[in-house]
């Protein structure tokens, strides 16, 4: 092993006090960056890829990782690539392919002819918005996808109909190709086929050898009442084809639900106010109230306090994946008067001074005296 090796926590930007899944997280970055399946024909990146991998190797195995930080890369030397199959089995869809692929591509070992095998499509995303009052219930949309298939024409062969495709000179039909690194055999994907195995001669005229087609379908989406804005659906087999029979992706739809105004959501609850007049307050009423399932009832008691909190039990989302609903919660806001007339404000003084007395009465000279210094309206809607 070379002396001037790069130290393993550097190459991967973490402190020597990181976590594994800090641990993690940096390999991961690293690798989506510098796969050499992203960087074709890039020779800095495949080094950087490898290197990362190496790295990530020692580190990601407690024990390994304990010798390396005893006695550097002399106490992890002569093992062969620091390869730990069982973490990077975490990311067996990372690249599209099996991850255990990438490194055998990497430290010199055969797949077999993997551009061979069937490979699964990939996976794509759709948003739909949803009316605030939507969720109340079970919704259908019915939403219009662009994605490839497989062309009709060549059958998804990409040779023109009446031809087949043929097998890569370069790498025999493999997908791979081998090349020569110093004293290291790495086996990668073949540059000439691009790991299909595979050239056409003759192409397709409709898809252009690509085998595929982009295409509109119209799908139905089933949004389950109660959900959200930012949730997301999965949708399986609804993504774009996959590789030689392999299966399709899947279908992502991410729900926006758009706000409406003078109510919010707060999970199952909905939250909205109402402005009552002080008679109202003071005397009680009952008015009614827009909620997402339409106008109800409220019953306002008497003696209802500014900023007092009603509810109505069950006007509410339903809660998701459950038969109960949330509850619909009314804030309470009091409207004080700016401008009175001249009988109103004497009626109002003749109340100021009635509360005054039955204060006084029940709290003392002292209580009355104190209460004389604050107005009716300052001591209720403070």
């Amino acid at each position: 092993m070379p002396s001037d090796r790069r130290d393993y926590y550097e190459v991967l930007g973490v402190g020597r006090d990181a976590s594994p899944e800090d641990i993690k997280r940096a390999y991961r970055k690293l690798a989506l960056r510098h796969h050499p399946d992203k960087n074709p024909g890039d020779k800095a990146a495949e080094e950087s890829f490898k290197e990362a991998a190496e790295a990530y190797g020692v580190l990601a195995d407690r024990e390994k990782r304990a010798r390396y930080d005893r006695f550097g890369h002399a106490g992890v030397s002569g093992a062969g690539p620091q390869v730990n199959s069982e973490v990077f089995a975490d990311f067996q869809d990372l690249f599209g392919g099996s991850v255990f692929d990438l490194f055998g591509e990497m430290f010199g070992g055969r797949s077999g002819g993997r551009g061979q095998r069937a490979s699964r499509g990939r996976d794509i995303q759709y948003e739909v918005t949803l009316g605030f009052a939507e969720p109340r219930e079970n919704t259908e949309k019915r939403i219009l996808v662009s994605r490839a298939e497989p062309c009709d024409d060549c059958r998804g062969t990409g040779a023109r109909a009446g031809a087949q495709p043929l097998a890569c000179g370069r790498c025999s039909g493999t997908g791979q190709e081998t090349v020569s690194r110093g004293f290291m055999m790495i086996s990668r994907t073949c540059s000439a086929c691009r790991g299909s195995g595979q050239v056409i001669s003759d192409p397709c005229p409709e898809c252009r050898g690509r085998g595929a087609r982009s295409r509109e379908r119209e799908i139905k989406v089933r949004l389950p009442a109660g959900i959200e804005d930012g949730n997301q659906l999965r949708i399986s087999g609804e993504g774009e084809t996959g590789g030689k029979g392999g299966p399709p992706g899947d279908l992502y739809v991410q729900v926006r639900v758009r706000p409406a105004e003078g109510f919010e959501r707060r999970g199952a609850d909905v939250l909205s106010e109402i402005s009552l007049s002080f008679p109202e307050a003071a005397l009680g009423t009952e008015t009614r109230i827009a909620t997402i399932w339409g106008d109800q009832s409220l019953r306002v008691p008497a003696g209802t306090q500014p900023g007092r909190v009603l509810r109505l039990r069950g006007k509410g989302f339903p809660v998701l994946r459950s038969r109960s609903r949330g509850d619909h919660l009314i804030r309470v806001r009091v409207r004080v008067p700016t401008d009175l007339s001249p009988g109103a404000k004497k009626a109002v003084e003749s109340l100021d001074r009635e509360l005054r007395r039955r204060d006084g009465a029940a709290g003392g000279r002292g209580a009355a005296t104190e209460d004389a210094k604050t107005s009716l309206f300052d001591r209720l809607f403070s």
